[in-house]
């Protein structure tokens, strides 16, 4: 058996074990829990208070307070 015919039967091989594939698309949306109470735009809960005070300055020229009042800043990470 040469080298040509040994590639094509690992690739039926993986045709006959294909598994789905999984998108993080309906995590990302389910993350996406910090909300400006102007535009409604909608933020994933990793990102940075430096990013929202950015977002509130040029899209709304209003302070950071205005457009995300129930905001909580996360615990700091514990480092080693």
């Amino acid at each position: 058996m040469g080298n040509g015919a040994k590639a094509q039967q690992k690739r039926e091989r993986g045709k006959n074990e294909a598994k789905p594939a999984k998108s993080q698309l309906k995590q990302n949306e389910m993350a996406k829990t910090i909300i400006c109470s102007v535009c409604r735009s909608t933020f994933l809960c990793t990102v940075q208070k430096n990013e929202l005070v950015v977002h509130a300055e040029n899209k709304h020229s209003k302070a950071f307070v205005d457009c995300f009042q129930g905001y909580v800043e996360p615990p700091p990470k514990k480092t080693k």
